[in-house]
Parts: structure tokens; C-alpha cells; sequence
């Protein structure tokens, strides 16, 4: 048998007994200041080893059970979150008011306000409570604040709605990247984010057709209001089955033998971040408010994410200002999502594969987004093939972004502090989603010249960000080292030790 699993089954072994007392009373293992899988390595009493099979055969299953459902889930976040960008196509913009000014960059930019808002309140009830019903309740609310678009009569309406939309959506990105972190090990985590996250670009394939569709339904309301209706019932449906289907975590999810549970626990010991603990720890959250590495990822989702505007809102409106039909607009998108989603694995994988070149990985990215932003902004209306060239390739952005949710995952420990860190940086990736559509203005349309000049920019910033990161983790994994601490895995469960006060812990570059 390999000498890490050896390793950490005994680790398993010491943990089961020194928790729990000789008689494995339950009520006396202290999930306060340890985390709760230690009730599952004190209940288990059968063989502590498992070969690398039958652990190989045990994250096949957990693929199976949890990732359809984060994808589909992350599917129509996406589709409901740039439904607006297509149905202004069909009218939504002059029925609503939104054509006067800079209306409709507003809306775009009041969801991911909303998003601000609503990431930290929604976390940390996922943290206090079940987190497939925090996520069953979010997905239904937001549903339901989706189907009633039709209601608003004018810009202000919209201004509302696309608040609220973002204000339930919020946690439903942090809440996954907390339940990826307690099922996988670190070299695991960014494969799987990058498959639901890939979704964003797959679902990109379908959702122009539909929508088409449906913009040419005939009734008496106006065309953008049924893909609204017809979006709005599948996310409620979709937020109704999540609560029978989405197994939560290692401890408490259903369909798994009791060895199974032992050894899928056991294994997460080599992440030294636990996998739940429902108290929330006030030194955590300073701790993490004070961490350098916090606010550059922060700042570099702040910085990453103004390319995002001109693909999740702007994209069919800049490729109908190329001369094409409201048809043509959008069946040349399809294109871009397949291209978004295939790099978001492809990148992903590599970051599987080649750990410590995550940093590098998310640079060569940022390289993509500023040379399809300098394409957008210097190409002249003639170079047809090169301007939808660029619209293809810019969302290699969120490529990057799929790879830094992965990497910050894995370099933040203790329950709490992982929680808040991934709110964290999606308040960074909403802070970057409002100020971005704002650069866009109307009257730069369609061409949309200072927002290009501004995402060059911005990119460029994002690069250097994630460049320093990548330098400040090297070096505190060098001092560590120098210290003598080797990399192990004793403080795992019993102490929900933080990354920063966990020796042991080693930053993943």
C-alpha cells in the first residue's frame, strides 16, 4: 500500500481515538473548535486503510452524484444572468425605457450591486444552517424574482429587479466552492470548479436558440416576456429538486456506504481546511481581513472581471452593430460559448496537472483577454473576421477566473475563513461587474472604444496581481519550510486551524 495512504489512514486512526474516549461517545467530541467530520472517524471501527482503487472508485461516485447538479444549477445562473443582453433584441430596452442614456448599462451593473450585498448574508447562513437548503431556498427566490420580470412597467422596475436577482443569486457560487472544498483534495478542487464553471460558456450553445425561439412566439405580450416566463419556471424547478439531490458534504450527505463516508472524510486530511464546522469564529474573520493575499485576489477578481461586460451583456449588441439580424446576432454567439467553456476545462485540467503553474496559467489567460481587447478597439468595421475572432476568444477571462477560484480555495483554511474567503472574491468579481458596464456607455455603441481601452487596462492590472500573489506564497512556503515544519496533516480536524497559524499548511502556487 502506498506510504501516503498509510500515512494518512494512521492519521485517521489517532484522530478516531484521541476525539472521541473509549466508549466513541458523540456527545463528547467538540465540534466547536474541531471540525465535524471527526464524528465520522470516531464512529467508524472497521479496516483504517484503503487502497488507491477503491478511492479512485469513491471520487467517481462523488462526481457522479454532486457535479451534474452544480452544473446544471451554474447553467441557468448563467443563462438567467445575461437573458437580459438577448432579450434586448427583441424590445426589452425600448419597452422598458432602457434605450435613453446609460439606463441599461445601470441595470446591468445593479445585479452584481445586489450581488455585493447579498454573497456575505447568504454564506454565512449556509455555514449556520443545511447548505442544500440555504441553496434550495436562493435558487427558488431567484427564480421567482426571474418569472416576474414582466411585471416592471418601466426602467425603475428593472432597476429593482435586477437588484434582487442579484441579491438572491449571490451565494450560489461561494456556496459551491465551499462544497467542492469539502469533498475534494487540492489537487482536485480545480478540475471540478472548472466543470460547473464551464457551464457559463456550454450553456452559451443553447440558450441563444431557445431564446430565439421563443422571441417569436406570438401573443399578446411582447416577445422578451415569455423567455423570461420560460426561464424563470426552470430555475424555480431546478431550486425545488436541489434539495432532494444535492449531497452537501462528506458528514451528512445520503447514498454513501458507511466505509465510504470513513475513507471520503479521511482523505481530505492532505487539504489541512476541514470539511464543516457550523460555528462561526470571529478571530477567522479578522484574521482573514488582515491577510495581504485576501485583497489581491480581491482586487485582482475587481480587476478581471470589467472584460466580463462586454460578454455577459454587451456581446449580442456588439455583434448586431456589425450588420447583422437579431437571428444572425445571436446564432454567432454560439460560437464564443463553445470556446469559453472548452478553455475553462482546458485550463482547469492543466492546473490539475501542473499544480504549481496555476498563477501561470491564469497570466497566459489575461494575455488572450488584452489581445482581443486591442482587436476590438483598433480593428476597423471591415475586418469582420478578426472582430469576431476577438468576441470569441475575450471570454478566455473567465477561463482565468476558473482557475484563481481553485487556487484560492486551496490557500485558505479553517472553516470560517474559507467561507468568508470565497464570498470575498466574489464581492470582488461583482465589484468588477458593476463598475464594467459603466465604461460602456451608449453612446460609444457599438464599437464601445473606452471600454475596450479601460479592459486592456484592467487586464493588464489582473496579470500583475496574480503574479504578486504567486511570489508572497513562494516565499511564506520557503520560510516555512526554513522553520523545519515539514507538510502534514495532524491539525486537520481537531483544531480548525487557519492557514496562517497552521505550520504545517503549505500554499498552492
Amino acid at each position: 500500500m502506498p506510504d501516503s495512504v498509510k500515512r494518512v489512514a494512521s492519521v485517521a486512526v489517532s484522530s478516531s481515538q484521541n476525539s472521541g474516549g473509549e466508549e466513541g461517545d458523540m456527545r463528547k467530541l467538540d465540534t466547536v473548535h474541531g471540525d465535524e467530520a471527526i464524528k465520522i472517524l470516531t464512529a467508524w471501527d472497521g479496516d483504517q486503510t484503503w487502497t488507491p482503487e477503491e478511492e479512485k472508485k469513491l471520487r467517481r461516485k462523488i462526481d457522479m452524484k454532486l457535479l451534474p447538479v452544480l452544473c446544471v444549477t451554474y447553467a441557468f445562473l448563467y443563462a438567467d444572468k445575461v437573458l437580459m443582453g438577448q432579450a434586448a433584441l427583441f424590445g426589452f430596452k425600448k419597452d422598458l425605457g432602457l434605450d435613453t442614456g446609460n439606463r441599461f448599462s445601470m441595470a446591468s451593473s445593479l445585479f452584481y450591486l445586489g450581488f455585493v450585498l447579498g454573497a456575505y448574508p447568504v454564506t454565512l447562513l449556509a455555514q449556520r444552517f443545511p447548505i442544500e437548503r440555504v441553496a434550495s431556498l436562493a435558487i427558488i427566490v431567484w427564480g421567482t424574482t426571474l418569472i416576474l420580470t414582466p411585471a416592471c412597467s418601466d426602467y425603475r422596475g428593472v432597476y429593482a429587479q435586477r437588484f434582487f436577482l442579484g441579491f438572491t443569486e449571490a451565494g450560489i457560487s461561494p456556496m459551491f466552492m465551499m462544497i467542492v472544498g469539502g469533498w475534494y483534495k487540492k489537487d482536485e478542487q480545480s478540475l471540478r470548479m472548472g466543470a460547473w464553471y464551464s457551464c457559463t460558456g456550454y450553456v452559451s450553445i443553447f440558450s441563444p436558440l431557445v431564446n430565439y425561439g421563443l422571441g417569436h412566439l406570438k401573443g399578446s405580450l411582447s416577445p422578451w416576456n415569455y423567455m423570461y416566463f420560460f426561464a424563470g419556471a426552470l430555475t424555480i424547478i431546478c431550486g425545488i429538486l436541489t434539495y432532494f439531490v444535492l449531497p452537501p458534504d462528506p458528514v451528512r450527505a445520503k447514498g454513501f456506504a458507511p466505509r465510504e463516508r470513513f475513507i471520503a472524510v479521511s482523505r481530505m486530511r492532505t487539504n489541512n481546511s476541514g470539511v464543516r464546522n457550523t460555528h462561526f469564529k470571529g478571530g477567522q474573520a479578522i484574521e482573514l481581513l488582515t491577510d495581504i493575499k485576501f485583497w489581491l485576489m480581491v482586487l485582482f477578481a475587481f480587476t478581471g472581471m470589467f472584460a466580463n461586460a462586454p460578454i455577459s451583456t454587451f456581446q449580442a449588441i456588439i455583434i448586431d452593430g456589425f450588420g447583422f439580424n437579431s437571428l444572425d446576432s445571436l446564432l454567432l454567439m454560439i460560437p464564443s460559448g463553445v470556446y469559453a467553456g472548452t478553455m475553462m476545462l482546458i485550463t482547469t485540467y492543466l492546473a490539475y496537472k501542473f499544480p504549481g503553474w496555476r498563477a501561470y496559467i491564469i497570466v497566459l489567460c489575461q494575455g488572450v483577454t488584452i489581445l482581443a481587447s486591442l482587436l476590438l478597439w483598433l480593428l476597423p468595421v471591415s475586418a469582420l473576421g478578426g472582430l469576431l475572432f476577438a468576441c470569441y476568444v475575450l471570454p478566455t477571462t473567465g477561463a482565468a477566473y476558473a482557475v484563481s477560484m481553485g487556487l484560492f480555495l486551496a490557500n485558505n483554511a479553517g472553516y470560517t475563513k474559507r467561507s468568508l474567503a470565497s464570498s470575498g472574491l466574489y464581492v470582488g468579481y461583482s465589484l468588477g461587474n458593476f463598475a464594467g458596464p459603466q465604461v460602456f456607455r451608449e453612446e460609444d455603441a457599438p464599437r464601445y472604444n473606452l471600454g475596450f481601452i479601460v479592459v486592456v487596462i484592467t487586464a493588464i492590472i489582473a496579470a500583475l496581481i496574480i503574479l504578486v500573489y504567486r511570489i508572497i506564497c513562494a516565499l511564506e512556503n520557503r520560510r516555512r519550510d526554513k522553520m523545519g515544519t515539514t507538510e502534514s496533516f495532524e491539525h486537520a480536524y481537531e483544531d480548525d486551524l487557519t492557514d496562517k497559524t497552521n505550520m504545517q499548511f503549505r500554499y498552492t502556487l
